[in-house]
């Protein structure tokens, strides 16, 4: 058996996408860290919503620029249910219309569950929607800062909306933000919600709040300035707010909750980091922020706006309107194409001669700002905590490889005598 499997099997491109906000960056928490709240500032509109004639250009123009099979609507925000049940009751029978005979239409929701009710969680389970719910672990460490307008905590309100989703059989993801208050806690951040939420599908996304060293102090007021006008946050600088996690840190949350995970949880429990490496070793890229390379994951705002990517809604990267333009002629855009490089094109010499780049390929170019082991610019601010964790877990990852190649279940990776047989052998 060779020292190192990690040939590709298959190849394949990320497929098309668009996060959609039917209330732009409009919500009903004021996230200490939420850079998105900023983004109603690109906007002179008080009342930033998407009207129904917005909503019917969009399904149209995204089913028929959809292959047949499944396509996923992605709905996000800001908060998205603030935009009321009706609409999507709306979009849900405008998909319906639209959708081609060999299109099979499904939905995701991305919401902090506050604002759902017993009558919310029927339509959701009804139509089969697949609910992200934002939760940041147990109480004290969630509520660090995910606060509403008077700025208490939120804990309370969205547990009893993930109440409402669970009794109604909702399908249901954690998606869990990792910063400076919930780092250095991974086990009990896992175990809350394996344990006590009985939640089965996991991901972890790491809190880098970049911002220019004259802005800081604004940054750390939540965005704003003392007479409480807000920041447009823009993908610029090289400081970061405290808030932000620590590079270390990070890789140390991964590790351990992989450790847990590997131990006992495979197979039942699924995290999108261990299922995106693993994927990785068969030459798929479910990950936008590990791909090889960017462009394929539109965000589109309340009004129709089209911008390259959800993380990077800002005047540079806007690339049209949906009412003007097909997604197919916005994908062709020379923003667009420039846009695309940023990924591979942009990649550091030590990134380069890097063991794991195969895993993170370089990660989001957002978090590009800091220098590398030569001097260069644009390494990873993340770099330290994407090292330790994927040189940490590629032994394992190899391992559950081969049992996939050779026809057997990945989760025999829990028998530590067929984990030491299949871990590749270290050489001296």
């Amino acid at each position: 058996m060779s020292t190192d499997d990690t040939r590709p099997l298959v190849r394949r491109q990320l497929p098309f996408s668009v996060v959609a906000k039917p209330t732009g960056a409009a919500c009903n928490l004021d996230c200490s860290y939420c850079f998105f709240l900023s983004k109603e500032l690109l906007y002179d509109a008080k009342r930033q919503q998407m009207p129904a004639d917005g909503l019917e250009t969009y399904v149209s123009e995204y089913l028929a620029a959809q292959p047949d099979g499944e396509v996923t609507m992605l709905w996000q925000g800001g908060e998205p249910t603030m935009r009321g049940l009706d609409f999507f009751r709306e979009a849900v029978r405008l998909c319906a219309g639209y959708a081609r005979p060999g299109q099979i239409v499904t939905h995701a929701l991305q919401t902090n569950a506050t604002l759902i009710d017993e009558e919310w969680a029927g339509f959701l389970a009804e139509q089969d929607f697949l609910v992200g719910v934002s939760v940041d672990g147990p109480e004290e460490l969630h509520d660090a800062y995910r606060v509403n307008k008077a700025g208490r905590g939120t804990h309370r309100q969205v547990i009893r909306g993930y109440g409402f989703l669970r009794d109604a059989g909702v399908r249901t993801n954690i998606l869990c933000t990792v910063h400076h208050a919930n780092q250095d806690h991974p086990e009990r951040v896992y175990t809350y919600f394996r344990d006590e939420l009985g939640a089965t599908f996991m991901q972890f996304i790491p809190i880098v709040e970049r911002v220019e060293r004259v802005d800081l102090p604004i940054a750390e007021a939540g965005w704003r300035t003392d007479r409480g006008e807000r920041l447009l946050y823009q993908q610029n600088g090289d400081a970061v707010t405290s808030r932000t996690v620590d590079p270390a840190a990070y890789g140390r949350f991964l590790t351990t909750i992989f450790d847990i995970w590997r131990s006992r949880d495979v197979g039942q429990v699924f995290v999108q980091d261990f299922d995106a490496a693993l994927s990785a070793l068969f030459g798929i890229h479910s990950v936008c922020v590990h791909a090889p390379e960017c462009g394929n994951n539109f965000a589109m705002e309340f009004n129709g706006d089209v911008y390259a990517c959800d993380h990077w809604v800002e005047p540079d990267w806007l690339l049209g309107n949906v009412s003007e333009n097909s997604f197919a002629e916005l994908a062709r855009t020379p923003r667009m194409r420039s846009f695309a490089l940023k990924k591979s094109a942009q990649l550091t010499a030590q990134c380069r001669r890097c063991p794991v780049l195969r895993f993170c390929n370089g990660g989001c170019p957002k978090d590009r700002f800091v220098e590398s082991s030569d001097g260069e610019p644009g390494q990873n601010f993340l770099c330290a905590g994407y090292y330790h964790f994927y040189s940490h877990i590629r032994g394992d990852l190899v391992a559950m490889a081969r049992l996939v190649r050779s026809g057997r279940s990945a989760d025999a990776i829990m028998d530590d005598q067929v984990r030491n047989s299949l871990r590749p052998t270290v050489r001296s």
